[in-house]
């Protein structure tokens, strides 16, 4: 049995969806890491992530059922709808990839500013920081900023090392830090992944008009 045969591209569109599916519970997985931070919600790529996730999922199924029973419609449907993926997938990868450090403060501190008292304390208590970020010299922003620090209700505020005053790290710091290994780790991820797409649908395609030696010789494809 040569490479090209039907058997053969049956079990590598059955084992190119299993990579998918996995793909899909990597990308979720992670997104939903990248979200678990409060405010780092706000980065709406993330959830955008998220639906690709999902929809990677969904189709790696219908391809696997689809590969299996070599059923026309179902292939047919996975090869439209993954090419969409692709497209999706991709931009969202490199949207992931291109929010650098500073796009991602303005965003952290737009959202901040929009949080209720009781929300920003929430997020203090759980991250056990205050503040968000004092890296400006506008006065109105230092004055936020010094608020924040002393209506902080985190357990770091009444913590004193040996022969220092107590000191808490800024809640902007930490969620910069997270937001950006969760950005690198799905934009690579998917980045990557999303050109094997392009396989798939070539493999999807090419298993679809071979004939099925088991089947009845005089059948239609």
């Amino acid at each position: 049995m040569v490479c090209g045969g039907f058997a053969c591209s049956r079990n590598a569109l059955c084992a190119l969806n299993v990579v998918y599916v996995l793909v899909g519970l990597l990308l979720i997985g992670v997104a939903a890491w990248g979200k678990s931070f409060g405010i780092v919600s706000s980065i709406h790529v993330i959830g955008g992530v998220i639906a690709v996730g999902v929809f990677l999922l969904l189709i790696a199924i219908v391809g696997l059922i689809g590969a299996i029973n070599h059923h026309q419609v179902m292939l047919f449907f996975y090869m439209v709808i993954l090419g969409l993926v692709f497209i999706f997938q991709f931009g969202v990868s490199c949207s992931c990839l291109a929010l650098n450090r500073s796009r991602q403060e303005r965003l952290f501190s737009a959202t901040w500013n929009m949080l209720s008292n009781a929300t920003r304390s929430e997020i203090e208590t759980k991250l056990n920081c205050c503040g968000l970020l004092n890296n400006t010299s506008d006065p109105v922003a230092i004055h936020a900023f010094q608020t924040d620090y002393g209506d902080c209700p985190a357990i770091c505020k009444t913590v004193v090392a040996k022969g220092h005053l107590p000191s808490c790290p800024k809640c902007g710091e930490k969620m910069l830090k997270h937001s950006d290994e969760a950005l690198k780790i799905l934009g690579g991820v998917g980045l990557f992944f999303s050109f094997t797409e392009v396989l798939g649908v070539w493999l999807a395609m090419r298993y679809r008009n071979q004939k099925d030696p088991r089947a009845n010789p005089s059948a239609f494809l």
